[in-house]
């Protein structure tokens, strides 16, 4: 029985990348002889085993059969005669298909160092087309490793895949899974322009698709267009460390604009409430968790809005914040926040702007729960007139919070204008 360290591990250490998990493959041995050790088995498609003290997983190695169309149509053959090389011979890229013997030699058949020195992604084998989720997986380590390309022979292979119907196979919840991971790394542009090259982002995700060759209105960006504009508001989310919710609001924000009418472009007025309404689409069709769903659609609705910010009335401001229940969760009013300033901050020329909008936002939450509405209720003996009254209150505490900022702001510009006479 031989034990070789293989796959992401393997790829990390060469990269000089921490390593989180470590997976191990065994060549000779039997599930019988790894139960007799201790090892507690845990796959269901094929024999998996924990070890008794690290508990890392052990797979036997493996070799697989394409029996059906998708993802989940292999039948998986395990014997002590298989090889280390017929197991890495299944495995997706070159760069995931180098392994570790205890001499600490390097086993590398298919010339995954070579093509880790050339940042490219490369499939060992035509064996790549049987399984459709490893289109999604190159697009979520292309939003990792930002500096890698696809190699034009597995790009071509990726697009015949699609065109032959592999990826329509996918469960909505593996394809959530692979997307969300993607969002989560250093550069999720990346992931969507992969994606998008061989096609699968159209029957993936068909409204991002729309947005690209979508022009923006001259106000706003019109050097790049609305694909462009949502790749550059994806990596600003990611550089800002948003969470999940936050980064899935930014990739579907926009969605309305790839249906606006070809009469209207470039501009997109009222595009909120179709993008609120192709986001709702895309969550349900994914399964996407209830946080994510709930922000991606205050997000698609409420981002015009937020942008006026600091032109909005007392009264706006008030009915924003109850409309997005900030009252009980302000946390996720402040994660709506954040992800308008990512879209705001999302163009080549605009990184490092500040968005007062959300400090202003943030003072008028803090206003708003400021008010004692048990106060209200209990001084008034007519109880149908709480409602209006708290609401007025609360209009009341973001008009004083206003005031007083103007104030502040014109005390300070007169401060400025004595200290330059002064200095004349």
């Amino acid at each position: 029985m031989k034990i070789y360290c293989v796959g992401g591990a393997i790829r990390d250490e060469l990269l000089g990348l921490p390593v989180k998990d470590r997976d191990w493959v065994v060549v000779g041995a039997t599930p019988e002889a790894l139960l007799a050790q201790g090892y507690t088995p845990v796959g269901k498609d094929f024999p998996v085993f924990l070890h008794p003290r690290s508990h890392e997983e052990y797979a036997l190695a493996r070799t697989e059969r394409k029996t059906a169309p998708g993802y989940a149509g292999f039948v998986f053959h395990t014997a002590a005669d298989v090889t280390l090389e017929e197991d890495l011979a299944r495995r997706d890229l070159t760069i995931n298909a180098i392994a570790r013997g205890a001499d600490g030699v390097l086993v590398d058949p298919h010339g995954g160092c070579r093509d880790l020195q050339a940042r490219v992604f490369r499939h060992v084998s035509p064996a790549f087309a049987e399984d459709p989720v490893r289109i999604l997986r190159l697009a979520r380590f292309a939003a990792r490793f930002a500096d890698f390309t696809v190699a034009p022979e597995t790009l071509a292979l990726m697009r015949g895949m699609v065109a032959a119907g592999e990826v329509d196979a996918l469960v909505p919840e593996r394809v959530w899974q692979e997307i969300a991971r993607g969002l989560m790394e250093a550069q999720p542009s990346r992931m969507i322009e992969v994606l998008r090259d061989c096609g699968a982002l159209a029957r993936l995700l068909p409204e991002v698709d729309r947005l690209f060759g979508v022009p923006q209105p001259p106000e706003y960006h019109p050097e790049v267009d609305t694909g462009v504009h949502l790749l550059l508001v994806l990596d600003r989310a990611a550089a800002d460390g948003l969470a999940l919710p936050g980064r899935l609001a930014c990739l579907v924000h926009d969605l309305g604009k790839g249906v606006t009418p070809a009469e209207t472009l470039p501009h997109h007025y009222g595009h909120e409430a179709a993008s609120e309404s192709l986001a709702r689409d895309v969550c349900l069709r994914l399964k996407c968790p209830v946080d994510c769903r709930d922000l991606a659609l205050m997000m698609a609705r409420e981002h015009g809005v937020v942008h006026q910010g600091l032109a909005l009335r007392a009264e706006t401001l008030v009915k924003l914040i109850e409309r997005c229940d900030g009252l009980r969760r302000p946390e996720r009013f402040a994660a709506l926040l954040d992800a308008c300033a990512c879209d705001y901050r999302g163009r080549t020329t605009y990184e490092a702007r500040p968005y007062p909008q959300r400090e202003r936002l943030l003072a008028a939450l803090a206003a708003v729960r400021g008010v004692d509405a048990g106060a209200i209720a209990r001084r008034l003996a007519d109880k149908t007139r709480i409602p209006a009254e708290v609401h007025a209150a609360r209009v009341a505490a973001v008009r004083d919070l206003v005031r007083r900022e103007k104030d502040a702001g014109e005390a300070e510009g007169e401060g400025r204008t004595a200290c330059q006479e002064e200095t004349r």
